[in-house]
């Protein structure tokens, strides 16, 4: 007969799945050696059983969390063994876009530890880790192109296969600066290790059977709390609509959310159809963002796993800007439309939103690749002001500290502030962007991703909008997506987005 998971053991679970994570982020962190990953912390890790389903995650980068389980569904049905990981980065199989590389390792009870076990190994689950790696080759230093227009031209396409030394050696060999990324692919592996060491530790302790009635219990836990939230939101139909700034024009984003009883679906039919550049994304992309503010409008307190996204549905056309198919760009896809779906779910819902981009810099040459996401404001509440130069919705990064950019890259930091007043005005305020020049102290290329330069983040119930975002080269005002050449002596000057205010002053 199996026992009830009593909500005192169901709460030490959850503790130690969610302890798990971190340590495994700690690691990875700790470990790595670009400064993307060791002083921003652009990477993630979670747990998932053996049905692929995410048992637990770090609260680490939204986008990466929300779209990892198809990672783990890729490889699935693979033969797992002891020891053996897998990597991928392929959009259309379990990726998001080519610089997030994402490592898999099974979690194996063997006989060793688990006597009363079968001779086989039994399959606990898996540890996760993703990471944005600062190249992955392609045409430019950085691996994103403002331009690009295939899959191929944004780097190296990693298909789910094993991974092992001779592997990572072939990978990196059609990279930019090898010696960091076999640095970090390896701060990877030894994060997925602590991962299998805590849930092999934590099965000895409570046994497999309890631990595996246990994690179960967290998933039905976290998914009716998801559909107690869901209830209490009146029934009816919520639209909103939003644009991307695309070189040829303004490209539509529009949802449809219905809500019934203690259920969500989000509808994206009406978005944009499928573009030549890179705006597109994988459907696991749009999946994630929308996870993403259902857990803004939901309470960010329930655990972040698999059921808690059960009364979800995600409708988007195939062949659409929101589930491109395979071969298109997708590099802006996964950083700034995904930015744009959380957006209009939050619109749909009455909420003032943050700046909308991660103002994407990528900076390099064949010696260094420097790769950056900005802050800016975030909306104000119904009840405070939006807090101001943080990374928003998609993007929980840090910044990279001036000490540290300026030892490790040719750059000098000319100034770094707050952009004041740059929140939009209302009963609340949003929160205001921040301001970042850079000087080149030789010839470098440049790349720009960012959005909100036409448009300012939308305010709410009478709030006005943030102020929009500016790029400046020696105080020439570049376009939302560029690509060129940075020369010595030349200043970038990045002016992010405030984000909207809420409520009439």
């Amino acid at each position: 007969m199996i026992e009830v998971v009593d909500p005192i053991e169901l709460q030490v679970i959850v503790g130690a799945l969610r302890a798990a994570c971190e340590e495994m982020g700690a690691v990875l962190i700790r470990s790595a050696h670009s400064a993307n990953i060791k002083e921003r912390r652009d990477a993630s890790t979670a747990l998932f059983d053996a049905s692929g389903g995410m048992t637990m995650q770090a609260e680490h980068i939204p986008v990466h969390l929300g779209a990892m389980p198809a990672a783990v569904e890729a490889v699935l049905h693979e033969d797992h063994s002891a020891g053996r990981s897998w990597i991928l980065n392929d959009p259309f199989k379990g990726g998001t876009h080519l610089p997030d590389i994402t490592v898999i390792t099974p979690i194996l009870a063997n006989t060793n530890t688990h006597p009363s076990l079968s001779p086989s190994p039994l399959l606990l689950g898996f540890a996760a880790s993703r990471a944005h790696h600062a190249d992955v080759g392609g045409r430019i230093p950085g691996s994103m192109p403002a331009d690009s227009r295939t899959l191929a031209e944004e780097g190296v396409v990693i298909s789910p296969q094993p991974l092992s030394d001779a592997r990572i050696e072939e990978i990196i060999s059609r990279m930019r600066q090898p010696a960091e990324r076999r640095a970090d692919l390896r701060a990877q592996l030894a994060a997925n290790r602590v991962g299998v060491r805590r849930l092999v530790e934590l099965a000895a302790r409570v046994g497999v059977e309890r631990l595996n009635e246990a994690t179960d219990a967290v998933l039905d836990y976290a998914e009716r709390r998801t559909r107690a939230c869901l209830a209490s939101i009146a029934d009816g139909i919520y639209e909103a609509e939003d644009v991307l700034e695309a070189a040829q024009g303004d490209i539509p984003v529009r949802v449809r959310a219905q809500v019934r009883g203690e259920r969500l679906v989000l509808d994206f039919a009406g978005s944009a159809a499928q573009q030549q550049g890179n705006l597109n994304c994988p459907l696991a992309v749009t999946r994630s963002a929308c996870y993403f503010a259902v857990r803004v409008l939901t309470d960010p307190d329930i655990p972040p796993c698999a059921g808690a996204y059960r009364p979800i549905e995600v409708l988007a056309p195939a062949g659409s800007l929101l589930n491109a198919s395979p071969g298109a760009a997708v590099v802006a896809g996964n950083v700034e439309t995904s930015s744009r779906v959380a957006d209009v779910v939050l619109e749909a819902f009455g909420r003032a939103v943050g700046q909308g981009t991660m103002n994407n810099l990528t900076l390099g040459d064949e010696r260094f690749s420097y790769y950056e996401t900005l802050g800016g404001g975030q909306g104000a509440c119904a009840d405070a002001d939006g807090p101001s130069a943080v990374h928003v919705a998609m993007s929980n990064t840090l910044n990279t500290p001036v000490e540290a950019l300026e030892r490790a890259f040719p750059l000098r930091v000319v100034e770094y502030a707050v952009r004041r007043d740059s929140g939009g005005k209302g009963r609340w305020r949003g929160g205001d962007g921040v301001i970042r020049e850079l000087e080149a102290l030789r010839e470098m290329e440049l790349s720009l991703i960012t959005e909100r330069r036409r448009h300012g983040p939308p305010g709410a119930a009478g709030g006005e909008s943030g102020q929009p975002g500016r790029n400046l080269l020696d105080g020439r005002v570049l376009p939302a997506k560029f690509t060129g050449k940075l020369h010595k002596g030349a200043r970038l000057r990045i002016e992010t987005p405030g984000g909207g205010g809420f409520g009439h002053e």
